[in-house]
């Protein structure tokens, strides 16, 4: 990528036993997931970035214009950047109009259009209320909108769904998937949610220790199982297909990629390609394909590499044309069925999680578990 491309971040922090170090370019386009453990540095990476740890030594470079090198830089009300934190910090005397006016004023330079915000995150009929009498998820949603309202070259999200319950990460997930699908603006998001960053992130960096293990599209990174935190019972894949069809009679829907097509239920956007999350624990491999079985989805693919998993089961690599999935299978099935990198086998895939991706046109409704 070209220096106009990327936000270049070079820090280095030492904080007790604690120590930073990352050298990495991140893409100035879609959202960038930071994923890790608790402690591995990632709210640090984004309080240097935002110029929030006057310890840091380090260089950022955005779009090929330097806001810090070494230890000196523009100072925090001098970088456009948007920064949502994990709690909302609305101020309590202002009504949610005033907190995203405050956020407007605070621009420098280009001036966003509040109803087009307000609109984007369907605040209309919240404008009056005070931040005492809004959800979790609600309260969350104008601290999004007063963060965008700065007209920011890039916006910092430190974990904005982890102090709510799941009914109201639901609430506001949609809301995400259409910043992604509505806005040319590069977010940099922090999570320890692997559903969070498979359904909402195209570029994935893993942190561990202060240091990134990591840095690819989120395709390839989540394929590396030999990362502990991207293995265990989370380890899985996404692909994404084009909707091919709709079976009214049993409200499914067809969607195909490179290595074949699947069935999912409900009925699902016809426009742009639709983001398709398999877990490992819902994927078996059979040497041929079987004759009666529940499972609609049987993919015939190439096992790629086979790893240890744990005592009882292996990861399997299966190629389903371009795309790669992730079975995990145990150590004696593989023994049994001699499995060998470059066989050939038939993937069943029991169920999977859907959502539209970045590209898609977004629909405002959660997307559901699929099962096949």
């Amino acid at each position: 990528m070209s220096a106009a491309a990327t936000i270049c971040v070079r820090y280095e922090l030492q904080r007790g036993d604690f120590s930073l170090d990352v050298d990495i370019d991140i893409p100035m386009q879609g959202i960038t997931g930071i994923f890790g453990e608790s402690g591995t540095g990632k709210t640090s990476l984004l309080r240097c970035i935002a110029g929030l740890e006057s310890d840091a030594v380090g260089r950022l470079v955005v779009a090929g214009e330097a806001w810090q090198d070494g230890a000196a830089g523009r100072p925090i009300h001098e970088r456009d950047i948007g920064y949502v934190f994990q709690e909302p910090r609305l101020f309590a005397h202002l009504d949610v109009r005033g907190n995203l006016e405050y956020g407007q004023r605070r621009t420098q330079q280009r001036k966003v259009d509040v109803t087009d915000v307000v609109g984007l995150l369907g605040l209309e009929s919240l404008l009056e209320r005070r931040p005492d009498s809004l959800s979790g998820g609600e309260a969350q949603r104008v601290a999004i909108a007063r963060a965008l309202l700065r007209a920011p070259r890039f916006v910092l999200m430190d974990e904005p769904l982890a102090s709510l319950d799941r009914a109201r990460r639901d609430e506001i997930l949609p809301f995400l998937d259409r910043l992604h699908s509505s806005l040319d603006l590069p977010i940099i998001y922090v999570s320890h949610s692997i559903d969070e960053v498979t359904r909402l992130c195209d570029h994935l960096l893993v942190m561990d220790g202060g240091r990134i293990v990591a840095n690819g599209s989120l395709q390839q990174v989540l394929m590396q199982t030999n990362l502990p935190v991207l293995g265990g019972e989370e380890a899985g894949a996404v692909i994404e297909a084009q909707v091919a069809g709709y079976d009214d009679d049993f409200n499914l829907t067809r969607v195909a990629f490179e290595g074949g097509d699947m069935w999912i239920s409900g009925r699902h956007n016809s426009e742009g390609l639709l983001r398709i999350r398999i877990r490992a624990n819902d994927v078996s491999l059979c040497r041929e394909r079987p004759g009666d079985t529940t499972i609609l989805n049987i993919l015939s693919g190439t096992i790629e590499s086979i790893e240890p998993d744990s005592d009882a089961s292996v990861l399997v690599h299966v190629a389903l044309g371009n795309e790669r999935i992730l079975a995990r299978v145990t150590r004696r099935s593989s023994s049994e069925l001699g499995l060998r990198q470059g066989d050939r086998v038939m993937a069943q895939i029991k169920s999977v999680a859907v959502r539209n991706a970045p590209s898609a046109l977004i629909t405002g409704r959660v997307p559901p578990i699929a099962q096949a």
